[in-house]
């Protein structure tokens, strides 16, 4: 038997899981997700991804169908019956069956979608030796056009820069802002340590403030090491003395050259495998 889905409710086997294609989450992108992790039989930061679940709804004026604690019991039901102690959470929540036009208020019955699957983003060695980045072309969303906070089905601006990446021959990439700031990779918040001092790109720059980045940011300070949000440009990558990226499905992996220059000696630097292992130890301690 494969894994089971659960949409609104109910609980269906893999290849059972469907919606209408009539539903503007289909049709256009129309709707809001989370990807969520699960250590030790424990939803990682649950209350932090739903508030941004809702929060991203409430900004595309989406009526959740649910509230958030049975939006959490919904997520703990469906790793139940999969049987999952370590696992990832993809959550979405579509506008529903509409039209074919644009107008979101002919839609109805948003559908709330749970997928629970094991993950593993990165190979090991990338991890050990680190990832190798380029800028590419594609800019991000301007925040007044699509704001990037909205954590939103349509991924197209982060799928063409992976796109352009990959015919780079690398896996990841950085985006810069309009102006020609520092924003984000195409799936994960990234970081530099220079002078004994960890920086990341602010919310103005264009970026999904995530909740891995967040809890970096959380566990530098523990450590005794500052950490600020600051505007960079791609000069402060290449003169970096470390980097990395945060997210949910990446957790903490290290950056090692980025446009064809090495960061820092070129490998991964004391302070990310600081920060990794700290990462590590809470979420193997997670409480949920």
């Amino acid at each position: 038997m494969g894994l089971k889905v659960y949409i609104n409710g109910e609980l269906y086997e893999t290849e059972d899981a469907r919606i209408s294609v009539y539903d503007h989450g289909l049709l256009y992108g129309d709707g809001v997700f989370e990807g969520i992790r699960v250590y030790n039989g424990k939803i990682f930061r649950c209350k932090e991804h739903i508030d941004r679940l809702f929060a991203s709804a409430r900004a595309i004026a989406l009526e959740m169908p649910m509230t958030r604690d049975e939006v959490a019991e919904a997520m703990r039901h469906t790793l139940d019956a999969n049987g999952l102690t370590d696992a990832y959470i993809r959550l979405l929540v579509t506008r529903g069956i509409g039209t074919l036009g644009l107008d979101p208020y002919e839609c109805t019955n948003p559908q709330v979608i749970i997928i629970t699957d094991s993950l593993a983003l990165y190979p090991p060695e990338y991890y050990e030796k680190g990832l190798e980045l380029v800028t590419v072309p594609t800019v991000r969303n301007h925040p007044n056009a699509v704001n990037p906070r909205i954590k939103s089905m349509n991924y197209l601006n982060n799928i063409l820069a992976k796109i352009e990446c990959l015919q780079a021959g690398v896996t990841e990439a950085v985006m810069l802002n309009k102006e020609g700031y520092v924003a984000e990779c195409t799936g994960d918040n990234i970081f530099i340590v220079k002078d004994g001092k960890l920086l990341t790109p602010p919310a103005h720059a264009g970026i999904l403030e995530g909740i891995t980045r967040g809890v970096v940011m959380e566990l530098a300070r523990e450590a005794g090491i500052e950490a600020l949000e600051k505007d960079m440009t791609r000069f402060d990558l290449y003169v970096a003395d470390e980097c990395f990226l945060t997210g949910t499905a990446a957790e903490i992996i290290p950056v090692v050259r980025i446009d064809s220059r090495d960061i820092g000696d070129g490998k991964p630097g004391p302070t990310t495998l600081k920060l990794l292992e700290m990462f590590r130890d809470r979420t193997t301690n997670a409480t949920g």
